[in-house]
């Protein structure tokens, strides 16, 4: 694992038009436009990732999947793909599309038989959303709740999991800062790489999450506070390489 944390702007899609949501919650937050200029203007600036996420069909109502084949196959970065990928005929489309690996949340925790053979079949393909509220993971769009997480981690670990992407639900588009406690909880409970989601606001949240690449976490993905200014991705990656 490198020793400079990974960033990874994300492009969360909604109605065709890229979207930051407060808390996940449907129809809250900023409005952005059209996905593949926002996904470009990213790579453009030095963005070696992109978090790529179909909320529509994460929500259940409706998919984005033409569009989101679109932005990978314009794209020359590695893009990691969410949203609603919850059975054989929706992973081999978002796998179909070039993406580098693929984000699994809802069916990781509603359908872990599926979950396991697709690990063994993927691998490093595949990362393990965990979407937490408090102690509770969410799913279906963070509409439900999904169980305990390290009653889930403990069987995600045994199946081989090879990554897991860490989000807390309520920092999520705030832009209140990391839950750092819960990154160290989840790194220190596995040795694969985590990737940490929701709150950032600054390049000081961006230092405090790089402090912690010697404990597992690999990357970050950064939404809102790169949409509204808050600070450059230029700015971001050299704060990171610096740290």
């Amino acid at each position: 694992m490198s020793s400079t944390l990974e960033l990874l702007p994300a492009v969360d899609v909604a109605d065709g038009q890229a979207v930051q949501l407060v808390q996940g919650k449907a129809g809250s937050g900023g409005r952005y436009g059209d996905p593949l200029q926002a996904a470009l203007g990213w790579q453009r600036a030095g963005a070696e990732w992109i978090h790529l996420v179909d909320l529509d069909a994460a929500f259940g109502r409706g998919h984005n999947r033409d569009l989101l084949a679109e932005i990978v196959g314009r794209l020359d970065v590695r893009v990691e793909l969410s949203g609603g990928i919850r059975d054989d005929e929706s992973l081999a489309a978002a796998l179909a599309t070039g993406c580098t690996r693929v984000n699994i949340g809802t069916a990781a925790l509603e359908n872990p038989e599926w979950c396991a053979r697709i690990i063994a079949e993927h691998g490093e393909r595949i990362a393990i959303g965990l979407d937490v509220r408090g102690q509770t993971l969410a799913a279906r769009g963070w509409t439900r709740d999904g169980g305990d997480l390290m009653t889930t981690l403990e069987r995600l670990e045994a199946d081989g999991c090879p990554r897991y992407v860490v989000t807390d639900v309520t920092k999520d588009g705030t832009l209140q800062g990391p839950n750092l406690e819960l990154l160290r909880t989840v790194a220190r409970f596995t040795d694969k790489p985590v990737v940490a989601s929701g709150g950032i606001s600054s390049l000081e949240d961006l230092t405090a999450i790089a402090a912690l690449t010697g404990e597992g976490v690999e990357g970050a993905i950064m939404g809102t506070a790169l949409y509204e200014g808050a600070f450059t991705l230029e700015d971001a990656l050299k704060a990171v390489r610096a740290a």
